[in-house]
């Protein structure tokens, strides 16, 4: 009978498991879209796509690929997806205190509501939990771009008191949190804080944009959030919020509604979506609770139940790790028969370009997407160590201002990198073309140049790695669809730990021109060398010549030493394309003055790249006077200072001190290109 009685209350203990378990998921499934602001096409000119097309699997794939992301561990998410009409832009944003799992889960969640509530409809955003996260996709360009409509307002329903003393201290309050997140960087624009008055009351206040914004866009777009606080979103309320694609602002008194531990208070809290009781916190965070308990039990009745397993680790041979590293990617490897008939086999036709390490192929998958295809030399024996360089480094960036490594084949003695396919060929292919470059105004130049600026800083400090790129030049930028830039070719980038500032090489590789002196002459390199070939990028960008010999006869120089002669003689005009006409003088002279300043000789007068995207992105700015270049030529002399070094790509450098002059330097590195020259 004893044993009967267990059974039973062992069998209702589980049948109310079970109930709690049904009750939660039905509560969670009914509090899925109420707790959630959207809006569909909210442009009315995005329109829709079909079932099964292009577009939607392109949108199925980014959606997919940003909530499953666990390189990006700081909050924001903004990718793109598929070619031309068929292309999807998407941003997904954490709010600052949410970790890194929380908010992939929220985005999660969003995405599945948001292709619910806006059935093949092109363009949508959705708030989750909160606002927790924000997700939105488009078909349009939606990044760099500070957008105020579509917006949401929510307000408590409860009036404040000492309303002059209140709306001081809350003004005060966002007016500080709207400078420290526009300060914030291309990870984060964030910050939270609280503060009292008088009668010790405390107003909690959090707001953030979206970190693609400059600080001017992101303080403009936070103005005019605030501003909306007396007019119809929460005027002497004391709690509300404004939402907007680009960035959000909430304030309350009752409660501590941030922070990365979730807080126990209730309040009666209302808003123009609907507030949820103290009953429903309650229903289901009881059950939630009696749920963990019981799991934790049946995992230590199971733990104690499990024999223990002795495994024995085998040691590997140091070599063997290389090949280790690339296991880890394994979801990225091709097969090598698909990768032949994506690209006819290789043949000429598909061929883009030519390098040291092998050729370029464009290719279309059989789902029709466009790759790129370096296939590297089977004799090269660089070219087994590029390729490893490039897996291990390539695949953990994204970036749009990166180009974006899809896979790569590792199959006898092939080795394939898989890239996605970017239209519009190089920098160089337009830049240096007499023709072409009349297609570039300065809106495109201008765009070009921020955008490499970024790519680079992302590389420098706000990947989850620290990469010095070190061959940073024209034809390694790519130009996609809409002329935004893309970095490309990493197959000569190094990789720096944290706290590591500089490194030292015996083998020289890159391309002279872009070269930074100290890593020229002596083989040292950091992220100021990245800076120095930025600079370069920068006055050929504006001149539109290329940084070699200029001129005819004994007037010859360099672009650096004809750039500094004008600066120096107050006729820095004299190096603007002549094709630019008078489009933004004020602009393109301050990039001049930049591009000077990462050029400069000495390592630490040059800029970081924080700093140069601060300056590119506000004109509070003040810029300092630059110095003179490296390897300055004196157009009355035409002699270059002594550079102590020997210049072979791929080679040692010699201990022998050799003097080259600017004639017989060697003008291009063999690099692959991903273009055809």
């Amino acid at each position: 009978m004893a044993v009967f009685s267990s059974r039973l209350l062992s069998l209702s203990f589980l049948c109310c498991v079970v109930l709690i378990i049904i009750f939660i998921s039905q509560a969670s499934a009914d509090n899925n879209t109420q707790n959630y602001h959207y809006f569909c096409d909210f442009n009315n000119r995005s329109g829709n796509y079909a079932a099964n097309s292009t577009y939607h699997t392109n949108l199925n794939t980014l959606l997919s690929t940003l909530t499953s992301n666990t390189e990006i561990d700081y909050g924001f998410y903004n990718l793109s997806y598929g070619q031309n009409t068929d292309r999807v832009n998407a941003i997904g944003l954490c709010r600052g205190d949410i970790k890194p799992d929380a908010c992939r889960s929220c985005l999660s969640g969003s995405r599945a509501n948001l292709t619910q509530l806006c059935p093949n409809q092109k363009e949508a955003i959705g708030w989750y939990e909160d606002e927790k996260c924000m997700l939105r996709y488009s078909d349009r360009s939606i990044f760099d771009t500070m957008e105020t409509g579509p917006a949401y307002y929510a307000n408590n329903m409860l009036n404040a008191t000492n309303l002059d003393e209140f709306n001081q201290v809350l003004n005060t309050l966002l007016g500080s949190l709207r400078s420290k997140a526009a300060s914030g960087d291309s990870r984060l624009k964030y910050a939270a804080d609280k503060s009292s008055d008088r009668n010790f009351q405390t107003i909690y206040g959090l707001v953030q944009c979206t970190p693609d914004l400059s600080a001017s866009q992101c303080d403009d777009c936070l103005v005019q959030s605030i501003a909306r606080i007396p007019i119809d979103c929460c005027k002497d309320r004391i709690g509300g919020r404004v939402v907007r694609p680009s960035c959000n602002m909430r304030f309350e008194t009752s409660f501590l509604f941030y922070d990365p531990t979730p807080s126990t208070t209730t309040t009666n809290t209302s808003s123009s979506s609907g507030g949820k009781s103290n009953t429903t916190v309650i229903a289901i965070t009881v059950p939630i609770a009696v749920v963990v308990v019981v799991l934790i039990f049946i995992c230590i009745y199971f733990r104690a139940r499990k024999p223990t397993k002795k495994y024995k680790t085998q040691e590997r041979e140091e070599d063997d790790e290389d090949d280790d590293d690339i296991e880890i990617s394994e979801s990225l490897q091709f097969n090598f028969n698909t990768i032949r008939d994506a690209t006819n086999d290789f043949s000429d036709s598909n061929k883009l370009g030519q390098g040291g390490f092998g050729a370029v192929y464009r290719g279309s998958l059989s789902d029709g997407q466009e790759i790129a295809v370096k296939r590297l030399s089977k004799d090269s024996g660089q070219g087994d160590l590029e390729f490893k360089n490039e897996v291990l480094l390539v695949a953990k960036l994204q970036h749009r201002n990166l180009v974006r490594l899809l896979g790569f084949c590792l199959e006898g003695k092939e080795r394939l990198l898989v890239y996605e396919f970017v239209p519009n060929k190089s920098l160089d292919y337009f830049i240096f073309d007499q023709t072409k470059r009349a297609q570039l105004n300065w809106e495109s130049r201008y765009k070009i140049i921020a955008g490499i600026a970024r790519g680079i800083l992302y590389l420098h400090e706000d990947s989850r790695l620290r990469i010095i790129h070190r061959d940073l030049k024209a034809s390694n930028i790519l130009l996609d669809g809409e002329m935004s830039p893309k970095i490309s070719d990493f197959g000569m980038a190094r990789l720096f730990i944290v706290d590591q500032t500089h490194g030292d090489t015996n083998r020289i590789v890159g391309t002279y021109g872009y070269m930074a002196p100290e890593y020229a002459m002596h083989g040292q390199f950091s992220v100021k060398s990245d800076v120095f070939s930025f600079g370069v990028l920068v006055l050929e960008i504006v001149s539109g010549q290329k940084n070699c010999s200029i001129g005819q006869g004994e007037n010859i120089e360099d672009l650096l030493s004809l750039a500094w002669r004008n600066w120096r003689d107050g006729s820095a005009t004299n190096i603007i394309d002549p094709m630019l006409n008078n489009d933004s003088r004020n602009e393109i002279m301050r990039c001049i003055h930049i591009g000077l300043l990462c050029v400069q000789e000495n390592v630490a007068s040059r800029p970081t790249m924080a700093s140069v995207v601060l300056m590119l992105n506000s004109y509070s700015v003040t810029l300092s006077l630059p110095s003179e270049p490296a390897f300055y030529v004196d157009s009355r002399t035409g002699n270059l200072p002594d550079m102590s070094w020997e210049y072979n790509s791929g080679a040692t450098r010699s201990s022998e001190s050799t003097t080259k002059s600017a004639q017989a330097s060697v003008d291009e590195a063999p690099i692959t290109e991903l273009h055809t020259r």
